[in-house]
């Protein structure tokens, strides 16, 4: 998909996006994910991966040498996305919630304002094995917001996680001009809510499952009943539930649980999401016209994925097509390398910005491989006063840390010096 340029302005585009949530169970990540991602669909490749992932092995030990280092599932997920185009743009943890942000290389200089947030709701809000993780952003000046959240268990405890969701959403995110959750254009909310099938007896919910009368079990369950109730979820849309329930099943396997206990199953794993317009033109008019929508999000899988087994919850996945129309279509910074770049010379870097962006002393330009995996992945960098070697009203020059480059270089050649090219996908941060 090509950058929108200034030709592109008011132009509608469509982007595609693939979440997915799952409770691993503390387990290290599976050998394969290529079914999980969709990696081998025959349609257009996504433009943005969000993983929510929950009960990720926090155990003292684990915890500390993941805030050194990056975790192992972080590590897994960028090992296999970033050869394919695609960087890590944000994440944040607290404990075992963990929620990752990948996009492709060609839509980073048109994602802006990024903010992260955790809210803790375990233990009377003092401890954090249950609540939410959240990475907001503009997405070409539409504000997009996801929420992966793990909801107090237990069959009784529907008011619990009612009041939790409640107190995850009043959350407020640093920094000035940033909108609330419920005030983003569009909102995703997934995780492993832990919402039951109230009322029928395991056998009732079992055979019906074994028939795929899934239609038989929606009624009953909890988050189903509660939209039906609570005017704060009635704005939040899903997908139909045409998979097995999610929870839960024994260890590699598609067996529903055999231990004493026998868990009732349950689809605790789901994906909701909530568009502003939609509610405001709802709640003013009763209806709307497509016409004045600027961004809409249209459903095309909501499915599990079976095949799964290391853990006791089996993944849900969601993939979107987010429509909007870009209001902004300039790159706030356009950087050109200047002439042949080698480690023979010194490597200059030409730049230019748009009148309103705000420069700050800490501003850098970082050098990068074709396949980097996050925005700390650089090969080096340049302090972009420090360095400064010309400026004019157009553009300003600077130059990097030759004995870096020359290194990298030297090493690197082939993949380099033979494709200069390959530069121009990070002309435009």
């Amino acid at each position: 998909m090509e950058p929108a340029g200034s030709e592109q302005r008011g132009a509608v585009r469509e982007l595609r996006l693939h979440l997915v949530t799952w409770n691993v169970g503390t387990a290290s990540p599976p050998p394969d994910v290529t079914s999980l991602l969709q990696l081998n669909s025959l349609g257009p490749t996504m433009d943005m991966y969000v993983i929510g992932l929950q009960e990720v092995n926090s155990r003292i030990t684990n915890f500390l040498s993941d805030l050194a280092f990056d975790d192992p599932w972080s590590i897994f997920f960028m090992t296999v996305l970033s050869p394919l185009g695609y960087i890590k743009l944000s994440s944040v943890r607290m404990q075992g919630l963990l929620l990752l942000v990948f996009v492709k290389h060609v839509h980073l200089p048109f994602i802006r304002d990024i903010h992260t947030h955790y809210t803790r709701t375990g233990l009377y809000g003092y401890w954090g094995n249950k609540g939410g993780v959240t990475v907001r952003m503009s997405l070409y000046g539409h504000t997009i917001c996801f929420m992966n959240c793990h909801l107090p268990a237990h069959m009784e405890n529907t008011e619990q996680r009612l009041d939790d969701f409640e107190k995850i959403l009043e959350m407020q995110f640093e920094g000035e001009n940033i909108p609330s959750t419920l005030d983003h254009d569009v909102l995703f909310w997934f995780g492993d809510l832990n919402f039951r099938i109230a009322d029928y007896g395991i056998h009732f919910v079992r055979e019906s499952i074994n028939n795929k009368r899934y239609n038989l079990l929606w009624e009953k369950d909890q988050l189903n009943m509660a939209k039906k109730k609570e005017a704060f979820l009635q704005e939040f849309i899903e997908g139909p539930l045409q998979f097995k329930p999610t929870y839960k099943f024994d260890l590699y396997s598609d067996v529903y649980d055999t231990s004493e206990k026998k868990r009732k199953p349950a689809w605790t794993d789901r994906i909701l999401w909530r568009v502003k317009n939609l509610c405001q033109h709802a709640s003013k008019e009763g209806e709307f016209s497509e016409e004045e929508q600027t961004i809409s999000v249209t459903l095309n899988t909501y499915i599990s994925h079976m095949s799964y087994g290391i853990s006791d919850h089996k993944p849900v996945t969601g993939t979107f097509g987010l429509e909007l129309k870009p209001l902004l279509s300039d790159p706030l910074i356009i950087l050109n390398p200047e002439g042949e770049w080698s480690a023979e010379h010194d490597v200059l870097i030409s730049y230019s910005a748009v009148p309103e962006f705000p420069s700050s002393a800490w501003d850098w330009i970082g050098l990068f491989k074709v396949a980097f995996r996050h925005v700390n992945d650089y090969v080096t960098y340049a302090w972009v006063e420090d360095d400064e070697i010309s400026s004019n009203k157009d553009s300003k020059q600077i130059q990097p840390n030759r004995t870096l480059i020359e290194k990298d270089l030297t090493q690197e050649e082939n993949s380099w010096m033979q494709k200069p090219d390959n530069l121009e996908s990070l002309d435009e941060f």
